[in-house]
């Protein structure tokens, strides 16, 4: 995704398309941000320290080249109409359906997604709100709902608490903007190992491989009830094959040699971002992009945190020691 949205808008001005001075502005104007570090200020993990490469100390204004941990969400948000008719339920409230921790290691050359399923029980920390004041800390509360009461500041200061790795970027997709970039792309192939029936998602796929369009993109993302035991675990695994899959259409497809479709996809990417305030920006994002330029998806390695049973609620998992922590040590 990271790599998809950077590399996506450095193409668009790098073509020059028509009105560019346009382009530009609609698509800066496009994104959303959250400062994030003014919010949670220095209690927080300690960032990484990089060393810059005499290549890249030559140059007048390097790429990043330094390992980078972003976390990555899918806001359920049912607002806005589009969002409404894709999630179905309830309109009011949202929750941080997928959440990935995606570090970048040095040289950006390969990376780690670690999924973080939704129903795992955490101790979500106080969180500063918007409006003044703050949320209490809460024991055995669902992952999820850190998003919930106090947005992506909670979020981003509930995975610091559980994993102790400093994030030093924040990304959020919605469900209407997931599905409006996968169309953008033309869509994107998966191969399922079983086959799926989940009446509330609306996919219904049979074992194999399949090209799939947005909607049906977003509900393999959705997908829970019609596969293993109906947990949020093996919807994880479909959602790690997405991330990868992506990559894939992306390499192979002839964006840049088509400005209408390249602005199409860029214009689907920033309308549906909301990212913190060192990534809000055209600029910011194209760096990000570049700097990812040599990672494949053969270089992404996807697992999911390790978790076990809850012992207070067989629906919920918590993280399962020292496995969690060793995983979130060598991220740090």
């Amino acid at each position: 995704m990271l790599k998809i949205v950077g590399l996506t808008l450095a193409g668009v001005m790098t073509l020059g398309i028509a009105g560019a001075g346009w382009v530009y502005w609609h698509l800066n104007d496009n994104i959303k941000s959250v400062d994030i570090n003014s919010a949670l200020g220095d209690d927080r993990p300690a960032k990484a320290v990089t060393t810059p490469t005499a290549a890249a100390s030559a140059s007048a204004s390097p790429l990043p080249t330094g390992s980078v941990n972003i976390l990555v969400l899918g806001s359920d948000s049912r607002s806005g109409k589009e969002n409404k008719k894709l999630g179905g339920g309830s309109s009011s409230g949202a929750r941080s359906d997928t959440a990935m921790v995606v570090h970048i290691d040095a040289g950006r050359t390969s990376a780690t997604v670690v999924s973080i399923p939704r129903d795992t029980l955490v101790t979500r920390p106080s969180c500063p709100l918007s409006s003044g004041g703050s949320t209490s800390v809460a024991y055995n509360a669902m992952f999820n709902s850190a998003y919930s009461v106090g947005g992506a500041v909670c979020a981003v200061k509930t995975v610091e608490s559980i994993t102790g790795v400093r994030m030093d970027h924040y990304l959020e997709i919605d469900f209407s903007g997931f599905a409006k970039l996968v169309d953008a792309l033309g869509g994107v192939t998966v191969t399922t190992d079983q086959d799926i029936s989940d009446d509330d998602s609306h996919l219904h796929l049979k074992k194999g491989t399949h090209h799939l369009n947005g909607t049906q993109a977003l509900a393999l993302a959705r997908t829970r009830h019609g596969i293993g035991d109906g947990s949020d675990l093996g919807r994880i695994g479909l959602q790690q094959k997405l991330v990868k899959a992506l990559l894939d259409q992306m390499a192979s497809s002839s964006l840049l040699t088509n400005p209408a479709k390249l602005y199409e996809v860029a214009d689907a990417v920033t309308s549906s971002l909301t990212t913190d305030t060192g990534l809000d920006s055209l600029s910011e994002l194209m760096r990000l992009g570049q700097s990812l330029k040599g990672l494949t998806s053969d270089n992404v390695k996807t697992v999911m945190m390790p978790v076990v049973t809850a012992p207070s609620d067989h629906n919920r998992v918590i993280a399962k020691e020292p496995a969690a922590s060793d995983l979130w040590k060598s991220l740090r």
